[in-house]
């Protein structure tokens, strides 16, 4: 079977729903191959980002292939910024960065900004409009909104992003673009857009 790719909204420290979401994951892929991009934010507004990210550094040392329970593929945490901001990082009661050890804040430090397959790029917030392919500027990767999400931009892929909540709780599917971030600290939903290796847009989605 083909692997599928699994497009995770914004965790914002919601380790509970990360956790069953990944579940879902694994029971959903037995015997398939999988990857997951996470599209961050993964910390900083929720009561347990400590446990988030330590989930997600779990998830990349997994197995890829999904018949192993409680190892829910290879991962790509590439589409953006674990931290959430550039603030002071504060996460179950602690200050996070004086309370983690270093080779957590390596991890952070390491992961790419933007990842990309055939048919799709993934990043955090979005792409400046007028340009085919990754944009160069790490600010527009992170931050933009407008006019990103007001244009039927042909990008040269489909993008899938993060950081433009659904407070609805429903992901965003649009021609050019897929959105699955869905406010999980407000809905209890996060969302994980699937997608396999024929068509640029999701094919489904899953939700915590």
């Amino acid at each position: 079977m083909d692997e599928l790719t699994y497009a995770i909204g914004d965790v914002h420290g919601r380790a509970g729903a990360l956790e069953s979401l990944l579940g879902q994951i694994a029971a959903r892929g037995a015997g398939r191959l999988r990857q997951l991009v996470f599209l961050r934010d993964c910390i900083d507004k929720g009561p347990e980002s400590a446990r988030a990210v330590a989930m997600v550094r779990e998830t990349q040392a997994g197995p890829r292939r999904g018949d192993v329970p409680d190892g829910p593929s290879g991962i790509r945490a590439a589409a953006g910024r674990v931290l959430d901001r550039d603030r002071p990082l504060v996460s179950d009661g602690v200050a996070w960065v004086a309370d983690r050890p270093a080779t957590a804040m390596g991890w952070v430090a390491g992961l790419r900004r933007v990842h990309e397959d055939r048919l799709r790029d993934y990043v955090h917030a979005g792409f400046r409009p007028g340009r085919p392919g990754i944009d160069p500027s790490v600010r527009a990767r992170l931050w933009i909104r407008e006019p990103f999400l007001s244009v039927d931009d042909d990008f040269g892929k489909h993008v899938v992003h993060g950081h433009t909540p659904s407070y609805e709780g429903v992901p965003g599917c649009h021609p050019c673009r897929t959105d699955p971030d869905t406010a999980p600290l407000r809905t209890g939903r996060l969302t994980a857009a699937i997608h396999d290796r024929a068509t640029p847009g999701p094919i489904a989605f899953m939700q915590s």
